[in-house]
């Protein structure tokens, strides 16, 4: 029963939702090994139109025509969250998972193309003042292992600050 909500929520979100999707604008990430720039894509800041689901369950989908099926198993994705009402810093930019505003947030790819945001607050979220976005790194080891990403593993990039991966892949913050 609940796989058909949850497919009826992922239809009306994709049907209701309009969302920027990936950017590249133009930039490239760091040359790989072969001399070649590899790709990063990353979004826009997403501010969710609606959160779907119920308490303790609510998310968002994002389209994200970028996060293909060989990203998504074979690259880094990092997902981050920016909260209104976030009282240990107001300008904290969150990596996800977090726990923040008496809450989990998170992300998940449950089909390629696709980002989904969650939260497991009681009360929906809310949809015009928290802001998400996420960066995909593709897996191939020209980009993970480039020189500019110094030998960067999947780990140390997940620790890094947001302004951090920010400056070492050259994404606009």
């Amino acid at each position: 029963m609940k796989a058909k909500i949850i497919t009826t929520y992922l239809f009306v979100a994709f049907s209701t939702l309009v969302f920027t999707g990936c950017k590249n604008d133009g930039m490239q990430g760091p040359a790989g090994a072969d001399g070649q720039n590899a790709p990063v894509y990353y979004s826009d800041w997403v501010t969710p139109s609606a959160w779907l689901g119920a308490s303790g369950d609510w998310y968002f989908d994002v389209n994200a025509p970028d996060l293909t099926e060989d990203i998504v198993e074979n690259g880094v994705i990092l997902g981050y969250v920016w909260l209104a009402g976030d009282l240990y810093d107001a300008t904290a930019v969150r990596p996800l998972p977090a726990y923040a505003v008496g809450a989990n947030w998170s992300f998940l790819i449950h089909q390629y193309g696709t980002i989904e945001f969650t939260s497991d607050m009681n009360l929906k979220p809310l949809t015009t003042e928290n802001k998400f976005r996420f960066i995909a790194i593709p897996g191939t080891i020209t980009t993970l292992k480039s020189a500019k990403l110094n030998n960067k593993s999947e780990q140390d990039l997940r620790s890094m600050t947001y302004k951090d991966v920010c400056k070492l892949l050259n994404i606009p913050e």
